[in-house]
């Protein structure tokens, strides 16, 4: 489970780091004949397409669009998108995967302008757009573009001056909410000003992109310094880099206050954990990769809490802090709707 930490300070403040911050039992597939079947490439009359295919005794290999693609004959019948195949309507398949021969080829393969023909022992024909296999295809996904992440430290996202969102703009307008993604996006963290300093309108906000975690601190958790509760977080003591939860069963990240006692491997090997542990620990606390936020009321920070850490100097006087814990899949869900790739 991953979760992004949302933090909102109310109240006064004084020199508050932010927060965030499968086979015996089956036929195997015999791919050597008495007669192996002819293998050469067919091309397309339109020059301009600039495909070709080639079949294979055992997959299927598609040259267009710059990307050399090879198909399992399997893949190719699971994956037809025929009215007897598959729901368009739901997205779903109809055909059973565990009834197709794992055996299997097409009888006669053709291509027509920009779409593939599979006719298959059976009768039964499948057709693919020549633009999907190279959408879904193993080799187009390792091309695919991804929203860009920027591995940056404090000199860079100074420098980039990254905007923050206003609070009416993020609420009302998908292009207020699409430039704080994008930003949350590419830095793992993201900021939205002008908030009305309360509860109410941190829960708004945070319900804008996601539904809200409930955990074991609550739905939202707001608190002042309070020694009673037995963590040093509800303290006015500094707080090294850490992320949050990690002692979740599923956990989002490292926590080096809340690690429980090493003792699932033997002497040498936790050795080289300590090793590890130091090597982060001295990457962590050099100053150009530490990004100081002072926060104040109307200021609220959104943390990728499996990118960034967080935590806090030590400070005095009185401070109110409100925040929540909200869902990978659906803050990646909001991001897609609104066209980037998250």
């Amino acid at each position: 489970m991953w979760c992004c930490r949302l933090s909102h300070l109310h109240g006064r403040l004084q020199n508050l780091l932010s927060r965030g911050v499968t086979c015996s039992a089956f036929q195997q597939p015999n791919f050597k004949s008495l007669f192996p079947l002819a293998i050469r490439w067919h091309h397309t009359a339109s020059k301009s397409l600039n495909c070709a295919w080639q079949q294979h005794e055992d997959h299927f290999e598609l040259q267009y669009a710059n990307t050399v693609m090879r198909f399992d004959y399997v893949w190719l019948r699971d994956h037809c998108r025929s009215a007897s195949c598959y729901n368009s309507k739901t997205h779903q398949r109809s055909l059973d995967t565990a009834s197709v021969d794992l055996c299997i080829k097409p009888k006669t393969i053709r291509l027509d302008e920009t779409t593939l023909f599979f006719t298959w022992p059976d009768g039964h024909v499948t057709k693919y757009d020549l633009d999907w296999l190279v959408k879904n295809s193993y080799e187009g996904q390792k091309q695919k573009v991804i929203q860009p992440r920027i591995l940056w430290n404090a000199e860079i996202y100074q420098q980039a001056q990254v905007p923050s969102v206003d609070f009416q703009s993020f609420l009302e307008t998908n292009d207020g909410l699409k430039n704080f993604l994008q930003n949350f996006l590419l830095y793992g963290i993201a900021f939205v000003e002008n908030v009305p300093p309360t509860q109410e309108h941190t829960e708004k906000l945070a319900e804008r992109i996601s539904l809200i975690r409930e955990t074991i601190y609550g739905r939202m958790w707001y608190f002042t310094s309070d020694f009673s509760r037995g963590d040093t977080a509800y303290t006015k003591l500094a707080l090294d880099r850490h992320t949050d939860t990690a002692y979740f069963q599923e956990p989002c990240g490292y926590n080096n206050y809340d690690r429980a006692v090493i003792n699932t491997v033997p002497y040498d090997v936790v050795h080289r954990w300590y090793t590890a542990h130091r090597t982060l620990t001295v990457e962590l606390r050099r100053p150009e990769n530490e990004f100081w936020v002072k926060l104040k009321p109307g200021r609220v920070l959104f943390i990728d809490n499996w990118r960034v850490l967080h935590g806090r100097e030590s400070f005095t006087g009185y401070r109110q802090l409100c925040g929540c814990y909200l869902t990978r899949d659906d803050v990646s869900n909001t991001a897609r709707l609104l066209g980037l790739q998250a």
